[in-house]
């Protein structure tokens, strides 16, 4: 299918071809008719990515401080690395569009195929030919709404909302600051709810259209006089409320609110402007100031938006989702002409002319729209793009495979793995299509797709590395050692004891080589301290991981996705049994009140070691992130950061090893996964061993709830034993 794609790094900006996405149970795929381009946002966004690396620090001083406390943190090559895997990508432009529903999700049953949406949300609703949209992202059109008219309901919806943090009542005045998209918008929202709208801007055409379709009066900032003109209408008390719709970067905007409104009344921030708010204006007539945010409540929250839970009605009376439909209603019964606002269409092809127009800003324009053709379905229903022709490298015996393409898999695993002789990139596969496009082109894989059954089925593909969010591993894990290949999954293995039960089954059928990318061991610090450590009896350990907040919008917060302690404290329980090189027997956990992922873990050895584990958010992000101390026989290694290791014996001082670097296994973790693929030997750690880490860590959720201790045995005889409600099986899972 076709897309429209912007570079990050280099801002170019091009019509691709990409896989279709794939459908999720909480929403519908959705075929493009027509998609609005909003001019102030993607031109801004064009703007940005175009900048050079100062003009974007510029821009986003937010992220500077971010990349400076990496620095501080993790070290210049660290960051770096970071900083340009985040700018080396592609992404998707647009959030507002009309098309028809093709498939639905089991969890998106309100909808129905054929039927007409209106779809929202930067990365669903795109400038595609076909699309993924949550199921709350998405509402119904009316048989005599048009396809171009609904395509406006996202910035409806945002104009609405603008409209509702004003609370204005029937008869109020209201004064539009900016007649762009959103401000024609608002002032026929306005309009429709009984108020009497004054429209200004610094643009006579627009102020003309706003003056035919609502605003009365509708005046040009500079050339009539405003402020006259507002008490005039409202009776010499000024405008109960002023909605700033305009996108600058010059404070007039703020400056300019309080001379119009009345005393007490409302200024409501809907577009983008300078926000340097002169406080004598605003106090001397007591002005309440909001910023509206977007669409909606539910904006910005994963739960509501990806999962598509919705807020019950008597609590919230307007979501984004009901904020689209009221928008499409007043389109519906003609109240709202969002389509008066067009001023240029194209085709998808010529999408790239139209952003040019956009970005060049040499003619005047307002609505710009893509339009798609509907007999397009040969190109528009491919999962699977070719991306290299040729054969096999001649050096290459194994062939891999990607299903996943994130961060971590673009700055640390591709990096590594394409520098590998012996390995060919086969296919890359994500649910959106367009990463794995962009993966797939950086690192020269030979095809990408939006199905993991391209991989499944792929022949030259001997070794699938699973690089998803972490709630998915387990099945994945189980369908591709089912095909037969060689399995590396990114931590965790599972995240539940009922996955956990399923994988084991297949582990027990099935004898294809399991590795889990606990890369910690693989350090050469943690080799060194083992055999520093080794012979001389039962450990102390204890490891610190100063890991930070988790942001609420993260998707690891997601409680489906297993938390902190099973996605990634299992790093660290790993390295406590590389060392010990003995079973866990049991763990004990507790955590902070209100902040679950904050755990301290007790972890006792057959041989007697114990491994102490804080695992905490609480930390300053400028202070170092790991530090483990390990005591034996007299003997002590500190390993910082993976930098730095001290030792000392009862019969030496202390002796320091320092790296360039900080270096945490993944280049040797990845070499010896592939030596064993390609000479048939073991797997670098058993699956025992991978099983164990799995288990300790959903104990220690277990026991931090439970108060108690928690048996890894049990937890093995929990597995072993058949789900509630059925018959024993014949025999029970083994590892």
């Amino acid at each position: 299918m076709r897309q429209v794609v912007q570079n990050l790094k280099t801002g170019n900006l091009a019509v691709e071809d990409v896989p279709r996405p794939v459908l999720r149970e909480p929403g519908i795929l959705v075929r493009t008719q027509v998609s609005l381009i909003s001019a102030g946002t993607e031109r801004a966004a064009m703007k940005l990515a175009q900048s050079s690396l100062v003009g974007k620090a510029r821009q986003r001083p937010d992220l500077v401080q971010r990349v400076l406390t990496k620095l501080q943190r993790d070290g210049f090559w660290a960051t770096l690395q970071t900083v340009r895997q985040q700018l080396d990508r592609e992404t998707p432009l647009g959030y507002s569009l009309c098309g028809e529903v093709i498939e639905v999700g089991r969890r998106a049953s309100e909808f129905q195929v054929g039927q007409r949406v209106a779809c929202a949300g930067a990365g669903y609703a795109n400038h595609a030919e076909i699309n993924y949209v949550p199921r709350l992202l998405a509402a119904p059109v009316a048989a005599g709404v048009s396809a171009e008219a609904a395509a406006y309901a996202t910035v409806g919806a945002i104009a609405l909302q603008g409209i509702r943090n004003a609370d204005v009542r029937v008869g109020e005045v209201v004064v539009v600051l900016g007649l762009g998209l959103l401000g024609q918008l608002a002032v026929q929202l306005l309009r429709a709810s009984g108020c009497r709208v004054v429209g200004l801007d610094l643009s006579p055409s627009r102020v003309r259209l706003a003056a035919e379709h609502g605003a009365e009066p509708a005046l040009v900032i500079g050339q009539d006089d405003v402020e006259a003109a507002v008490l005039d209408c409202s009776r010499g008390r000024g405008a109960d409320a002023v909605l700033i719709t305009a996108a600058t970067t010059s404070n007039d905007p703020v400056e300019m609110a309080p001379r119009l409104a009345r005393d007490r009344g409302r200024v409501v921030m809907v577009g983008v402007t300078g926000m340097q708010i002169p406080r004598n204006a605003y106090y001397e007539k007591e002005l309440s100031l909001i910023v509206s945010r977007s669409y909606g409540p539910g904006r910005y929250d994963p739960q509501y938006e990806e999962q598509g839970y919705d807020y019950p009605p008597g609590h919230v009376r307007w979501t984004e989702n009901r904020n689209l439909e009221a928008f499409l209603d007043l389109v519906a019964s003609g109240n709202v002409r969002p389509e008066v606002c067009t001023t240029h269409r194209f085709d998808i092809q010529d999408a790239g002319k139209a952003f040019e127009m956009v970005l060049k800003n040499e003619e005047p324009y307002l609505g710009v729209v893509l339009n798609y053709p509907s007999d397009n379905t040969e190109t528009v229903d491919r999962s699977r793009i070719v991306l290299r022709t040729g054969g096999t490298p001649a050096t290459a015996t194994i062939g891999v495979s990607f299903i996943g393409a994130g961060g971590f898999a673009r700055s640390v695993l591709l990096p590594i793995i394409s520098k590998c002789n012996n390995v060919e990139l086969r296919g890359v596969v994500t649910s959106s299509g367009l990463t794995a496009r962009s993966a797939g082109k950086k690192f020269g894989f030979a095809y990408c797709a939006s199905s993991e059954s391209e991989v499944y089925s792929d022949d030259a593909t001997h070794a699938v590395f699973i690089a998803t969010r972490h709630a998915r591993h387990a099945d994945m894990v189980a369908k591709a050692l089912a095909a037969g290949k060689a399995v590396f999954v990114e931590k965790p293995l599972a995240v539940s004891m009922e996955q956990m039960r399923a994988l084991l089954k297949v582990l027990r059928d099935r004898e294809s080589p399991l590795m889990v990318g606990f890369n910690r061991r693989f350090s050469p610090l943690a080799m060194a301290l083992k055999e520093h450590l080794s012979g001389h009896g039962p450990m102390m350990m204890q490891y610190r991981c100063n890991a930070g907040p988790l942001p609420a919008e993260h998707w690891l917060a997601d409680p489906a996705e297993g938390g902190r302690i099973v996605g990634e404290a299992c790093h660290f329980v790993d390295l406590f049994q590389f060392l010990t090189d003995h079973r866990p027997v049991r763990v004990y956990a507790t955590s902070l009140a209100e902040h679950a992922d904050d755990m301290a873990l007790s972890i006792d050895y057959e041989d007697g070691s114990v491994g102490q584990l804080i695992y905490t958010s609480q930390g300053p992000p400028t202070y170092s992130k790991e530090r483990l101390e390990v005591m034996a026989g007299g003997r002590v290694g500190v390993i910082d950061d993976f930098r730095t290791l001290q030792w000392q014996t009862p019969s030496t001082g202390l002796r320091k090893r320092k790296l360039g670097r900080a270096d945490k296994g993944h280049r040797d973790e990845l070499v010896r996964f592939f030596d064993a693929i390609e000479h048939g030997k073991e797997m670098p750690i058993p699956v025992e061993s991978l099983v164990d880490t799995t288990l300790v860590t959903l104990g220690a959720l277990r026991s931090a709830g439970t108060g108690r201790p928690v048996a890894i045995d049990e937890l093995m005889a929990e597995l072993a034993a058949p789900p509630d409600g059925l018959a024993p099986t014949e025999e029970p899972p083994e590892v």
